[in-house]
């Protein structure tokens, strides 16, 4: 058994389309989806039209979230802008989608954590701001109890895997669409991929081991017009997506 774990696609139409390609390439039919469709500078409604006709399971990311709790005053620029370009049909769909979903009875989908869609969980912050991987406590503290072999999320746009004492294996397939950004919550700081390609997961059944050590997971990069985005970033008066989207790096 093979699946595609994609997530935080955040409006890049060229990227999503160049990732389903790809996964069509390897043969692999069961895709899901971690949240973060929309929002950005980019093509959101023409994104959400390539992912209703595909019926994933999805779960809701917290941008997406956002877009149908907010007033437009009240929301930052990726959400505003995104949140123009939709109709009430993608909005509806955004609102249908659960915090988290449970796949195929092994496999846990969530945003940020289990907990929480703004926590970030493979990665952590220090008080000056600067990003680093989790400590091994932390994560085990954020899984909690949670009994499923494998545990997907996203929300912090770095692939990364790792694997529990218990064996439970907690993925992050990386960005689709969004390979850069900064926020100034909890304190400024920034993420950065350092390539502008597409990311996305695969995970494939093995055997029947204890827990997650019966699953392995590969990542995949994927080339597109990625400087076609950038330059649509760039009219739209959003250098930072420009510069990310060029190169993976924010300047």
């Amino acid at each position: 058994m093979r699946i595609a774990v994609i997530a935080d696609i955040h409006g890049n139409d060229l990227a999503l389309e160049a990732v389903l390609a790809d996964i069509a390439a390897h043969g692999i039919g069961d895709v899901v989806n971690l949240g973060d469709y929309l929002s950005g500078p980019l093509n959101a409604a023409r994104t959400a039209d390539i992912l209703m006709e595909r019926t994933f399971p999805s779960i809701c990311g917290n941008h997406d979230r956002w877009l149908t709790t907010r007033a437009p005053a009240d929301m930052n620029s990726w959400d505003r802008f995104s949140h123009a370009d939709l109709a009430p049909r993608h909005l509806d769909w955004l609102r249908s989608l659960p915090p988290t979903l449970v796949y195929r009875e092994d496999i846990l989908l969530c945003h940020g954590t289990p907990a929480s869609d703004t926590t970030y969980w493979l990665e952590d912050l220090t008080a000056e701001g600067v990003l680093h991987m989790s400590s091994r406590k932390r994560i085990e503290e954020l899984a909690g109890d949670q009994d499923f072999p494998v545990i997907l999320c996203g929300h912090t746009h770095i692939p990364r895997a790792v694997r529990l004492a218990d064996g439970r294996l907690i993925v992050n397939p990386g960005s689709v669409g969004c390979p850069g950004y900064d926020d100034d919550e909890p304190v400024f700081h920034k993420v950065e991929t350092g390539s502008p390609d597409a990311s996305y997961a695969v995970l494939e059944k093995t055997g029947r081991e204890r827990a997650g050590t019966a699953w392995t997971v590969n990542f995949h990069r994927v080339r597109y017009d990625n400087l076609a985005m950038a330059k649509l970033a760039a009219e739209r008066g959003h250098a930072e997506w420009a510069n990310a989207l060029s190169t993976g790096w924010l300047d």
